[in-house]
């Protein structure tokens, strides 16, 4: 009785005694770990992150599954540009003279229908440019499939005579194009001599302060490709100083204004030093001076 009476209070707890509720060493640890601001990123984003990249460096390791994925990126690719949506089948060029537009359809070397992903709007701006008429294009692909080239033309200014070919110009001295005679832009001022392409903002600024000597004016002249010479008719020159050419012209404007010196028998008025002009005198002005003050030789009176 006695061996089974103790076995039997061996097998019950002890009331005394209580589990301890303080974790183990190794629970303690890991809470600890988990409290770390980079243990937590590590196992959050880098665990997964690295598993993933294992497992596309596994499946990307053979050269066959590579291929099959290009190729299908390659057929999606194909299959979204290749949209009607996305196809471009029509062009249209706005700002542009009948000319031009003709030009500029042959020169963009655009073939329609293609996919607006295949259009190099770029260079097809660039050759557009190389067209002396053109100023700035501007291109785009328009709702409706329509590739839109929007130019801005150049506006001849003057006229450049050159040594073999009459040339339009405009007001920054960019060719424009290519005219067969003088009469077909007579509308325009005409420019002759070496350079005067580099000067026109200058002689548009001479023709602009000539205000009443412009209906007889015929062109103007670069000198040396350094200053103007000022052509009237009656073969008449005012040879203007390579500085503040438009206040010289200012000068002789309002001297002729005012003692009407263009009127008379003047071949050239020389500007060159400001501060000392010169009068030439037509060959018949010259022979009556020089008979009105006796000096006027025999040669002279036979002729």
């Amino acid at each position: 009785m006695q061996s089974l009476r103790g076995q039997s209070l061996r097998g019950q707890s002890r009331p005394g005694l209580r589990r301890d509720p303080a974790p183990s060493r190794t629970a303690y640890r890991m809470q600890r770990l988990w409290l770390t601001p980079m243990f937590r990123v590590v196992m959050r984003v880098g665990l997964p992150v690295l598993l993933v990249a294992l497992i596309v460096s596994v499946y990307l390791g053979s050269p066959t599954r590579r291929a099959n994925l290009q190729a299908s990126f390659g057929q999606m690719r194909e299959a979204v540009q290749q949209r009607p949506e996305f196809r471009v089948s029509l062009l249209a060029i706005e700002g542009a003279s009948s000319s031009l537009d003709g030009a500029i359809r042959d020169i963009i070397d655009v073939k329609l229908p293609q996919s607006s992903f295949d259009l190099d709007l770029e260079a097809a701006r660039n050759r557009i440019l190389t067209l002396d008429a053109v100023a700035d294009a501007q291109l785009r692909v328009n709702t409706g499939g329509v590739l839109q080239v929007t130019i801005t033309e150049r506006v001849p200014a003057v006229v450049w005579r050159k040594p073999d070919v009459l040339e339009l110009l405009d007001a920054t001295g960019k060719r424009v194009a290519i005219v067969l005679a003088r009469s077909d832009r007579s509308d325009l001022p005409l420019l002759a001599g070496e350079g005067a392409d580099k000067a026109v903002p200058e002689a548009m600024q001479i023709i602009a302060a000539a205000g009443p000597l412009v209906p007889r004016l015929r062109g103007l002249v670069r000198m040396s490709n350094r200053r103007w010479d000022l052509v009237l008719d009656r073969d008449q020159r005012i040879l203007l100083p390579a500085d503040n050419p438009v206040n010289a012209l200012e000068r002789v404007i309002a001297l002729d204004q005012a003692e009407d010196l263009l009127a008379r028998d003047v071949a050239a008025i020389d500007l060159r030093l400001q501060e000392r002009p010169v009068l030439r005198l037509a060959p018949n002005a010259l022979r009556t001076l020089r008979e009105a003050k006796g000096i006027i030789t025999t040669v002279e009176s036979d002729l």
